[in-house]
């Protein structure tokens, strides 16, 4: 019954159009206030344990470092090197926006902020080379989505934070998933090219490609950086995201010249906004959370899942329609806040791998970022394409099913996801 209560409560807050972070605050205290004899001094200690957690700072210092790629030129110099690779294959130019991506995901952890950089350099490119506009936004939007599931990513953070994972298994999990996407989109993106005889770009010999690897080595060394610095131990995921910030100044500033220092004050302020955004939906979050398990609503439904029969195969597929309905009216930062931490318990108790359950998370909100109403990579690309909502979701449709058949591969076949941190001895 409180459950009930308080996800009307929620929904009616949302569907007055009301922010869902403030939704989130606003739902917490009416319950607390008018249905339990909750101390506000339990909820206010709650409150201040629950986000005083090392593995949260990584999150601006991620949002940082991706702000000073984003802006540095960084992504143009991977646009040329993964031009030179693959750009004399069929829909070569499509193809090379496919590589960016997975590239400039691996250093900015955010998938708007991939697709931003990405597309605004890559789609009058492709236009101009002569491919169809709808095309080349479907290509972008789609693997800009890339950037939540390519380490570092923000919203593996997010889920360790509401789980207690371990981050460095989180990022360690999701490179073999990301790179075997990337791969499924790319598949796409050459089987349509090869069928409608889209352009192909003349090879790049191999002193054109050894020069733009020159050029884009400093932004790709940062992936060694983030990734061998957690591998070896010489420093924790949120010391490598201060690292990977620092480092992407030095890049952007010293070595590319690319943005100047009087630039630095704005890119701080963005960076600082949009922090101060996901931590206080985080910290809305923790309420949220406290609330589920003070009302024992997560082993509630653990229960009644284990006394109806409710196997693992079809809890899982449970959690993907419920967080695949979720990516329409949620971005996925608050879809992990809030359904983590009740479907969290029940896989626990079913016997799911934490580590392979928050890929799984990680996939569905790809997904949603792909899909209208409320999918963000939809909105960021309509600014880039000038493309309305509804042309670029029949755009995507070609990506987006590849995206939805690539979720069921990775629900029901864990091993891809555990394989690597299992090598690696973080599981």
């Amino acid at each position: 019954m409180n459950a009930i209560i308080i996800f009307t409560i929620l929904l009616c807050l949302m569907l007055t159009g009301m922010p869902i972070s403030i939704s989130l605050g606003l739902t917490v205290l009416s319950f607390l206030f008018l249905f339990t004899q909750v101390p506000l001094e339990a909820v206010a200690l709650k409150l201040f344990t629950g986000i005083e957690k090392f593995e949260i700072m990584a999150i601006p210092f991620f949002i940082l470092a991706g702000n000073f790629l984003t802006h540095g030129g960084v992504a143009r110099r991977m646009i040329r090197f993964a031009t030179s690779m693959v750009g004399h294959w069929f829909g070569g130019l499509g193809l090379a926006g496919v590589l960016a991506c997975a590239l400039f995901a691996a250093v900015s952890g955010s998938s708007p902020a991939t697709v931003v950089a990405i597309g605004s350099i890559l789609m009058p490119a492709m236009v101009k080379a002569g491919f169809p506009k709808r095309f080349g936004a479907g290509v972008i939007t789609t693997s800009g989505a890339l950037g939540i599931l390519i380490p570092p990513s923000i919203v593996m953070v997010m889920y360790s934070v509401a789980t207690n994972t371990s981050v460095g298994a989180l990022f360690m999990a999701g490179v073999i998933p990301g790179i075997a996407l990337a791969m499924v989109l790319g598949g796409v993106t050459w089987y349509r090219a090869k069928n409608n005889n889209y352009p192909r770009m003349a090879k790049a010999s191999f002193v054109e490609r050894l020069k733009a690897f020159r050029e884009s080595a400093w932004g790709l060394l940062l992936i060694v950086i983030v990734m061998g610095g957690i591998y070896s131990g010489m420093f924790t995921p949120t010391e490598a995201a201060a690292m990977s910030a620092v480092y992407a100044f030095i890049v952007a500033v010293f070595v590319y010249k690319d943005l100047s220092l009087s630039d630095v004050p704005r890119v701080l302020l963005n960076s600082a906004n949009m922090s101060a955004m996901l931590l206080y939906i985080i910290t809305n979050a923790v309420l949220f959370s406290f609330i589920m398990t003070n009302e024992n609503i997560p082993q509630t439904l653990a229960d009644w899942m284990l006394g109806h029969g409710l196997g693992v195969i079809a809890f899982l597929l449970a959690v993907n329609v419920i967080l695949l309905l979720a990516g329409n009216f949620m971005e996925p930062s608050s879809i992990v806040l809030i359904f983590a931490p009740i479907l969290f318990p029940v896989a626990m108790t079913l016997g799911i791998d934490p580590v392979h359950f928050g890929i799984l998370m990680v996939v569905n909100m790809e997904v949603g970022m792909c899909h209208p109403p409320v999918g963000l990579n939809l909105y960021v690309a309509s600014g880039i394409t000038k493309m309305g909502i509804t042309e670029l979701t029949i755009a995507v449709w070609p990506w987006l099913l590849s995206m939805l058949a690539f979720l069921v591969l990775i629900t029901y076949v864990p091993i891809i996801s555990t394989w690597l941190p299992t090598r690696l001895g973080m599981m």
